[in-house]
Parts: C-alpha cells; structure tokens; sequence
C-alpha cells in the first residue's frame, strides 16, 4: 500500500485531496507546514508527497528544494499544487525538482493520475 504525503494548510483542501487519494486506494499522511512534513518524513518515508506552494514559515517551492537536495529524500516524487497557474510559476515548480506541477482547484481524477503515474510500489 502506498503512502502519500499531503502537505496542505488549508484544512478543506487537505479534506478534497486525501479524501480523493484514498478512494483511489492510498494511504495518506498529513502535514501543515514543511517543519511538521519533515518530522513525518523522518518517521515514514512516503510514496509521495503531494505538496501546496503557499505553506507558512516556508513555501511549497523551498521545502521541495530542501528534499530533492537530501540523499535519503530526494528521490520521493512531488506533485506540487498552487492556485497559481502561470507559466513561470509551473516552470520554476519544475526547476525545484517537482515531477508534477497541478492547479487548484485540483481535479481529482488528474490528481488520482499523475499519483499513479508517479508511484512505483
């Protein structure tokens, strides 16, 4: 069974997106900001983790920089997820190290896809 970490501070996004990885037959874990993401990752590896960009203390953008630049995290996959939608802010998600870059409001069903595509267990 795979294990998604969703990094998401806003509590009825967070309730969309692991109640939608579920369904989809994940297990997820939950974390408000990147200092609680880290503890979590440091007690259970995920799968993946699915990432918001606007987090407090330290955005979505840093804190997936600090894992891809970690030996023992940088090969979990990232979905990073904001309501920015631009260009620039998908092509500097992906220069972050992100392997997917989606727009809120999330589609489920594009969610559940690029998850599955991602994770390899």
């Amino acid at each position: 069974m795979s294990t998604i970490l969703v990094v998401e501070d806003t509590m009825t996004q967070a309730e969309i997106i692991t109640g939608s990885l579920r369904n989809a037959g994940f297990t997820t874990v939950l974390a408000a900001n990147g200092e609680e993401a880290r503890s979590k990752i440091s007690l259970q590896k995920p799968s993946a983790i699915v990432l918001d960009v606007v987090l407090p203390n330290e955005s979505g953008f840093e804190l997936c920089r600090a894992l891809k630049d970690n030996a023992e995290t940088k090969d979990i996959p990232i979905v990073l997820c904001s309501t920015k939608a631009g260009e620039m802010d998908k092509f500097w998600g992906m220069k972050q190290g992100a392997s997917a870059y989606l727009t809120k409001p999330l589609d489920p069903s594009e969610l559940i896809r690029t998850v599955k595509l991602l994770v390899k267990d």
